[in-house]
């Protein structure tokens, strides 16, 4: 399961549920309170929004064994620039899945879309 946001309910739940919870977080305290129950792993949403690039480098120096997959705000060409931070194990975007593609099941559009996505990677 992946979420937008948290809430202790939900990060409780997580710990106890037999699928996997990649709970979303935007601030350091959201985190602090997951990573107090044992997660180790977050989306970080609205990257952009929630500073980006800067605040995850900011996280890891407190948290240097927190990973993260940032999404919102991540677009084709600044994917890279997250992926070289080596707290980011992965990003998402709606860029990686065009709706005509996905329609048509274009997956060797979907596939180079990726491959672009990674730059010098």
């Amino acid at each position: 399961m992946i979420t937008p946001g948290v809430t202790e309910a939900i990060l409780e739940f997580g710990v106890t549920s037999e699928a996997p919870l990649l709970p979303g977080i935007s601030t350091i305290s959201e985190l602090m309170v997951g990573y107090n129950l044992g997660y180790r792993e977050f989306k970080f949403f609205p990257a952009e929004v929630a500073g980006g690039i800067p605040a995850l480098k900011a996280f890891s120096g407190p948290f240097p064994d927190v990973t993260f997959c940032p999404t919102g705000g991540i677009r084709r060409n600044t994917a890279k620039d997250y992926l070289a931070l080596k707290n980011v194990s992965a990003v998402g975007g709606t860029w990686l899945t065009p709706g005509d593609a996905v329609a048509s099941g274009d997956w060797g559009q979907i596939s180079e879309i990726v491959r672009g996505s990674l730059g010098d990677l």
